[in-house]
């Protein structure tokens, strides 16, 4: 039906609906049949035909906000929420220059407004620097890290901007940050977490920051994990292909950036010349009466051109570049989930085979290896209903890029014709014998 929630993709026999984030508690029962590859490739059908549920069948606690199984009931997942579903907005505007004794720097407004019970006002305007953007990603990082977190954009290189504090670098940043939020916002856990609280709301994030570890969730807590000394043996098949295509799509969109850039460059170079070719015509409209009014003409078109090629070259520069970075970054955040995930799962096999190794009779399975294999089945959960949600933003991103993109050239050719076609009459008019 319409406008109904769609189920987190998984794997097993039972829904995620039912069934509690495997990291909301730290009870144990006895485990199960060990971890099995998948022999399902995430491609091409969706994942969400399969359900996810833990082979210890533990009962937990649902009420935990970190839990993606307990926000289903709260927020919608689908990708397509109208304003009507949403109940959480937040934007980036009004950049501001700073210049202290020790440095200088830009801060943005943060507005967010919202109905959502954890938040003690509906609305709220803050100031952060980037350094406050990094400082919430890295807690997302910490404290999620079974998630995708979105990118920011690089701390002081954006392709073709030298000036870190020009306005083209500023804007640029702005919507780079601005998009970061929204993404984070959009995200049915990511948006219930207590450091994006705080971002949205403390007037003095800097004291909150001094806090440390203070306001660290349950989950992170739980999620930590030792990563040194195992290796996996092989990843299952669904994660083998998200990896493949992580690498293959990383390298495909580095190429199209750098030929994007190359022609942009060629356009400015090229627009240079265009700029001095124009003014030639008036030049010698004044030598040659007779001719000066097609001359002056053909030098209006040129000039027409001039200004029609500088918006499209600012308009790829603007929209389009960026979008590919985004994407870019993307893919190697996607790709640090998918190696946390393997770090997990080689722990989880060299802990089954140690206890193999000691032939102790036990009636039950150690807690530890458990609790391991309980955040193997979290990261598989977690990271196959990101990928998903990911490849969707993805499709209607460069959905929307493509026919922008398109648009912006349609129009410039349509002003270079336009253009030219103007001074066809001037160029047919013969002169009157006298």
């Amino acid at each position: 039906a319409a406008g109904a929630p769609k189920p987190l993709p998984s794997s097993g026999p039972k829904s995620l609906r039912e069934m509690p984030h495997p990291l909301a508690t730290s009870s144990s029962e006895e485990m199960g049949p060990a971890l099995t590859p998948s022999p399902d490739l995430i491609q091409p059908r969706s994942i969400a035909d399969k359900d996810l549920s833990l082979p210890n069948g533990t009962p937990v606690d649902t009420s935990s906000p970190a839990s993606s199984s307990s926000l289903l009931n709260r927020l919608q997942l689908d990708d397509d929420l109208d304003g009507e579903t949403r109940d959480l907005f937040v934007t980036v505007d009004d950049p501001k220059k700073h210049v202290c004794t020790m440095e200088t720097y830009i801060t943005y407004r943060v507005t967010t407004k919202t109905t959502r019970a954890e938040f003690d006002l509906p609305e709220y305007s803050v100031r952060r620097r980037y350094q406050d953007f990094d400082w919430l990603r890295n807690k997302l990082e910490e404290s999620q890290p079974t998630h995708l977190i979105p990118p920011l954009p690089e701390k002081f290189v954006v392709k073709g901007v030298v000036d870190r504090f020009s306005e083209e670098f500023v804007e640029t940043r702005r919507k780079a940050l601005d998009k970061f939020l929204k993404r984070i916002t959009d995200h049915p856990v990511l948006s219930f977490n207590e450091h994006f609280n705080v971002f949205l709301t403390a007037k003095d994030l800097n004291a909150y920051k001094k806090q440390g570890m203070a306001l660290l969730s349950k989950m992170g807590e739980s999620v930590k994990y030792v990563t040194g000394g195992y290796k996996l043996r092989s990843r299952p098949l669904e994660f083998a292909a998200i990896g493949e295509y992580l690498d293959t799509f990383s390298l495909k969109l580095g190429t199209i950036d750098r030929i994007a850039q190359r022609i942009i460059k060629e356009q400015l170079e090229y627009l240079v010349e265009l700029r001095e070719y124009g003014p030639v015509y008036s030049t010698w409209g004044g030598l040659e009466v007779e001719l000066s009014e097609p001359l002056e003409g053909v030098s209006a078109c040129v000039g027409n051109c001039c200004t029609a090629l500088e918006e499209l070259s600012e308009d790829m520069t603007e929209d389009f570049l960026p979008v590919l970075r985004e994407y870019i970054l993307y893919s190697e955040s996607m790709k640090n989930v998918l190696k946390k995930r393997d770090q997990v799962q080689a722990e989880y096999e060299a802990k089954l085979e140690a206890v193999a190794l000691k032939k102790e009779d036990r009636p039950k399975v150690p807690t530890d290896i458990e609790k391991c294999q309980d955040r193997v089945e979290c990261f598989n959960a977690d990271l196959k209903a990101d990928m998903e949600r990911w490849q969707n933003n993805k499709r209607q991103d460069f959905r929307q890029l493509l026919m922008g993109m398109a648009d912006k050239n349609i129009q410039y050719y349509e002003k270079c014709l336009t253009a030219w076609e103007s001074i066809i009459p001037l160029l047919q008019d013969k002169p009157e014998t006298k």
